[in-house]
């Protein structure tokens, strides 16, 4: 149990790192490139993938890095399967809502995170042989 919360503690680190990085490249791509905010998000999303892959991989899950491979394509898959929802919900709420986009996008992605961690521990950083 105390392994499993200290991993917990970890990911919570690394997700808000790659969080903030996904936010601020948003961001940055609306106020100063005059992108639209769901463009931009794909763009924040790409430079926060590595964030969190590198962090993941070598702080919260401690994988080995002679399988480094196999989690970086699981790992695809889940964040960019993520990343669908964050996109779908995003661009509801950006239909449906008058908050700002910028509170949205903060709002979105903090309800992926409790998914990427069970499948991130489940499957993509699985240890395994099998998995």
């Amino acid at each position: 149990m105390r392994l499993l919360a200290g991993q917990i503690l970890r990911f919570v680190a690394v997700g808000c790192l790659a969080a903030a990085t996904h936010w601020v490249v948003a961001v940055a791509c609306v106020e100063m490139l005059g992108l639209a905010p769901l463009r931009a998000n794909v763009v924040g999303w790409l430079a926060a993938f590595c964030v969190s892959f590198a962090g993941h991989l070598l702080f919260t899950f401690r994988h080995p890095l002679h399988a480094w491979q196999r989690a970086a394509a699981r790992f695809f898959l889940v964040s960019a399967g993520g990343f669908a929802v964050n996109e779908m919900a995003y661009a509801w709420l950006l239909h449906v809502s008058s908050v700002r986009y910028d509170v949205l996008l903060a709002a979105v992605l903090a309800g992926i995170a409790v998914g990427t961690f069970i499948a991130s521990r489940l499957w993509a950083f699985r240890r395994t042989p099998g998995a």
